[in-house]
């Protein structure tokens, strides 16, 4: 669109002064060395023990465990040890658990599984392959996308045989670093920022925006701690976000409600919250196969919407009141966007992949909701 067309359009914003706030925070860059080569993700694959190494290696200086490089170091060594001896199995889990130190197991995303299995089942749970089902080809298949600081691409290797497993266990378990991380510096970090800054300027309109775990950073940020630190803000947009498909969810199970539900019950969000999510996304579905396997399921574009365990940069915000499925326009379109609900955006015609949300189609969404608010 043209300035004066976009002027016009949003014209409910066009003279807004407008304020910018990044949040960096740590959290691990996946390289495109580590995303699936060509054809490498085949039920006969194998990973070897120099492969592993290298990755353990790379993951120094991701985990918060005290004295989580020397672990690494010592999960290095158990490597040659693994396909013969059972015993140097069970190590290697119990170490592989310790890097992180859990605070919020959910059964959303299998995380109550994943730290409760017995150490010597959980390789033999996790190495069997999993297939992914997207919705089309994506650009340049073959080919492997990097994403930044944040990102979950990666993460989404499946390997069959006991290298599947040792790798699924350290992808997981990367995963819930990644997602504790981002849920602390969201409630701990940012929410208790923006509500000072909300004290001094009651004027000032709160309009978050999150891209994968940032996507869990800024949920997390709107729930706050309890219902006391509850933010509220105007927008709330999340593009490819890397929690569960249930985190809003009312008893998503028949009992339990989502991490997040607070953020519906209470009516944090005034204005449209919009979530991208598509099938081609294949790295924000990481713990959902994982959790899948430790539940025993094993079948063909497992993850999906109608899986125990899906991702909502996958399959939207499932089972939560107040959604409506729409679809990511083009961005000469024009939304009909409710404030106070949520709207799941079908992307598959227009995302490709789980970084592809630098685009103009998904500026619009997001300007769109903030017009709308």
């Amino acid at each position: 669109n043209t300035p004066r067309t976009a002027h016009f359009r949003f014209a409910s914003v066009a003279n807004v002064k407008w304020a910018v706030l990044g949040v960096l925070w740590p959290s691990k860059k996946f390289e495109e060395k580590e995303l699936i080569p060509s054809g490498a993700a085949g039920a006969g694959s194998v990973v070897g023990v120099a492969a592993l190494k290298a990755k353990l290696e790379g993951l120094k200086g991701v985990f918060d465990a005290p004295q989580a490089d020397r672990t690494l170091d010592e999960l290095q060594r158990l490597l040659p040890k693994l396909e013969d001896s059972t015993s140097a199995q069970k190590e290697f889990v119990d170490k592989v658990r310790s890097l992180v130190q859990t605070h919020t197991l959910e059964a959303e995303d299998g995380s109550e599984v994943f730290f409760k299995v017995p150490s010597g089942e959980l390789l033999e749970k996790l190495r069997k392959p999993v297939s992914f089902t997207v919705a089309r080809p994506p650009a340049n298949a073959g080919g492997a996308a990097g994403i930044g600081t944040g990102g979950a691409a990666g993460l989404g290797e499946f390997f069959s045989g006991i290298w599947s497993g040792v790798r699924n266990a350290l992808n997981y378990t990367t995963y819930y670093q990644m997602k504790e991380r981002a849920g602390l510096v969201g409630a701990n970090g940012v929410n208790p920022i923006l509500r000072a800054i909300q004290a001094a300027r009651p004027d000032v309109r709160l309009h978050l925006i999150g891209h994968s775990f940032g996507g869990r950073l800024v949920a997390a940020a709107v729930a706050g701690v309890d219902d006391a630190t509850l933010l509220r803000v105007q927008t709330l947009s999340l593009l490819q976000a890397a929690f569960s498909h249930y985190g809003f969810a009312e008893k998503w199970d028949g009992t339990h409600n989502g991490f997040f539900h607070r953020v519906i019950s209470a009516r944090a969000v005034a204005g449209p919250t919009i979530i991208t999510c598509t099938a081609n996304d294949k790295a924000v579905g990481l713990a959902y196969p994982i959790a899948s396997l430790l539940a025993g399921q094993v079948a063909a574009g497992i993850g999906d919407k109608n899986d125990k365990y899906g991702g909502i940069g996958r399959n939207g915000a499932q089972k939560t009141p107040g959604t409506v499925d729409l679809t990511l326009l083009e961005s000469t379109g024009s939304y009909q966007l409710t404030n106070g609900m949520m709207h799941n955006l079908s992307t598959d015609r227009l995302i490709k992949d789980h970084g592809d949300v630098a685009n103009k189609e998904v500026a619009f969404a997001v300007v769109s909701a903030i017009s709308a608010a």
